[in-house]
């Protein structure tokens, strides 16, 4: 076990890559192994060594029938001891150590690493991109991505070693014991071997179009089958069942039309190399034959030519069909690569600097920022937010307020002006210590399919249990996490919450996202309609908890009821993409402008839209 250990660590699975993914094939095989080609390269030396044990085989069988021809049965086995012991101990030692040794170079040191060691870099890689990449293309289809063009990357790997390196080895031993018969026999051998390579240039590129195309097709009903199943409820809510089927039904098809393609390109390939391969036993077998009529080869060469041709003819088979996978997968991976190897939108800068805790201070100067360049977002807002201060942001739908949060956090960059915190341009420090500086509670709640206590402990990992529970506690949410089980059988902060927290209500995902902020204590807080999936009694309870969370914060507060936003600092009315009003609750009021209009046709509580009202 020691050994399997020492072996499975000589190369770091998870090491980082070393900057992005190229976009070009072989650059990114190189970009996706780095620092495993030395284990590579050994496994490859092992394999071939494997490989030569086959013409061995036959040279050692071409001896011993020598041996048997000339002797006669008579004292065979005391006259060619030596012989013998030979025979037995290359078949019985040496053979099974050298295939034993390419198994576990194979097993041990290439298989369990490189897949991880792929995906890890690729994860890391997609995990950088911006939320428009996400935004653009199924989760289903990412994830299926990244699984393909790790996995296929790490067979071409492998088969490289187990397949080329080996046969690789087994020909030009080939080559070598027949020119060791007849020049002749070695040429018409290697006449052969070029004729088969023909036949692998002409059609493995065609496979791995295909093989291309099949990918693509593939990731698309997973991409299209996880886009329902995420959105299950909302099918079922419409009885869109048969709809959906018809969905996934034409990707499949496509899917299948696909697949057909590549199996006839791939039956044809089979079909003309194993139609090539019995040509080689007839050519080697019937010239050493003739070799032996003349006088210039023994019967133990006859036999040994004939265990080469037939392994050889046999190896065609897999060969053949190992390059078509090997093809198959550098299909596989260039699609992905065309998927995963995107460069980043919004990447750090070179020299970006890592914020410490700051005080809070928020500045918008003349920031323009248009969702496609669209109407939608906000055009030359200039706000400034000093440390501490509790703004509340206020406005119709598409006026702006997700807008202003989404630049701060630094989701999108601005087409003009500046968003800056305690003076540091927000794209001159880097996006993940800029985000440590924010908690945030937004409408839709996201949860992960893990445990109560670790959907809480994302706000700061490295807090204790008794930390957890108190912010749990503050959020009114320890109650019922304490009743929650789930369906097997874990219970209280170990229960899992279903992908997406389904198995919450609307108001518990919402008390676990103000857990998690509370927990996160982070100097600057957004509010997006934090409350609004609660009841009065309960937000009435959590809303004198934020009232302690908040003291010392810069907060955002982005509400519709305006009722949770009166006692705020600061209210900013927003209007098309622009501040039109900015005062306290009662100067709003007082002015009898947008704001105390929205006050005055608030239903329940809520703003309604100009075209609602009229």
């Amino acid at each position: 076990m020691n050994l399997t250990r020492r072996l499975g660590a000589l190369i770091d699975a998870f090491d980082p890559a070393e900057g992005p993914p190229p976009q070009q094939l072989g650059a990114f095989f190189r970009w996706s192994l780095r620092g495993a080609w030395h284990p590579l390269i050994v496994a490859g030396a092992i394999s071939a060594m494997a490989g030569t044990t086959e013409v061995v085989s036959a040279v050692i069988l071409g001896w011993v029938v020598d041996a048997a021809v000339s002797g006669g049965p008579a004292g065979f086995f005391t006259q060619n001891a030596a012989l013998l012991l030979l025979f037995l101990g290359f078949y019985m030692v040496l053979r099974p150590l050298a295939f034993a040794a390419s198994a576990a170079s194979n097993s041990i040191i290439v298989g369990p690493n490189v897949m991880p060691l792929v995906l890890s870099r690729l994860h890391r890689w997609t995990l950088g991109q911006s939320v428009t990449f996400f935004d653009n293309d199924f989760a289903g289809r990412i994830a299926q991505k990244q699984m393909q063009a790790a996995r296929a990357t790490t067979d071409v790997a492998t088969e490289m070693i187990n397949t080329v390196c080996f046969a690789l080895a087994s020909v030009i031993g080939s080559a070598i014991f027949l020119i060791a018969i007849d020049a002749w026999i070695a040429l018409a051998m290697m006449l052969w071997l070029l004729a088969y390579l023909a036949l692998i240039r002409f059609f493995l590129p065609k496979v791995k179009r295909n093989s291309a195309a099949r990918a693509g097709a593939r990731a698309m009903v997973s991409g299209q089958v996880v886009d329902t199943i995420t959105n299950i409820k909302t099918v079922k809510l419409f009885a869109h069942a048969a709809f959906e089927d018809q969905v996934a039904l034409k990707s499949m098809e496509v899917f299948r039309e696909r697949s057909l393609e590549f199996g006839t390109i791939s039956t044809w390939f089979r079909f003309s190399l194993m139609t090539l391969a019995g040509v080689l036993p007839v050519v080697l077998i019937g010239s050493t034959v003739w070799l032996w009529q003349q006088g210039h080869a023994t019967a133990g060469d006859i036999a040994a030519a004939g265990a080469v041709a037939m392994r050889i003819a046999q190896m065609t088979g897999w060969v053949s069909f190992t390059l078509m996978s090997i093809y198959t997968s550098i299909g596989e991976v260039e699609d992905g690569m065309r998927t995963l190897a995107q460069p980043h939108v919004l990447a750090d800068a070179p020299d970006a600097i890592t914020l410490g805790r700051i005080s809070g201070a928020i500045r918008y100067d003349d920031v323009t920022f248009a969702y496609g360049h669209g109407r939608a977002g906000i055009h030359g807002v200039t706000l400034h937010i000093p440390g501490g201060e509790k703004i509340g942001i206020v406005g119709a739908s598409g006026a702006g307020k997700s807008t202003l949060v989404s630049l701060l956090l630094r989701l999108y960059d601005t087409e003009k002006g500046r968003v800056s915190v305690d003076g540091h341009d927000v794209r001159s420090v880097s996006q993940e210590s800029l985000r440590r500086q924010i908690g945030m509670v937004t409408q839709e709640t996201a949860m992960f399919n893990r445990s109560a206590r670790d959907n809480i402990a994302y706000g700061r990992p490295d807090a204790s249990e008794a930390e957890i529970i108190a912010a749990a506690t503050a959020a009114e949410a320890h109650e019922f996490i304490m009743a929650m089980e789930d369906h097997q059988g874990r219970r209280g902060y170990d229960a899992f919450l279903g992908e997406r927290g389904v198995k919450l209500s609307g108001g518990q995902r919402q008390r676990i996202a103000l857990a998690r902020a509370f927990l996160k204590d982070a100097p600057i807080l957004v509010l997006d309609e934090a409350t609004s999936a609660l009841d009065s009694e309960v937000e009435a309870s959590i809303q004198a908890a934020l009232d302690r969370v908040m003291q010392g914060k810069t907060v955002l507060a982005i509400a519709h009821r305006l009722s949770t936003i009166a006692a705020m600092d600061r209210i900013i009315v927003l209007d098309r993409g622009q501040i039109v009003e900015e005062g306290t609750h009662e100067a709003l009021l007082a002015k009898g402008g947008l704001y105390a209009r929205y006050w005055n046709r608030q239903s329940g509580g809520f703003i309604v839209t100009e075209e609602a009202a009229e």
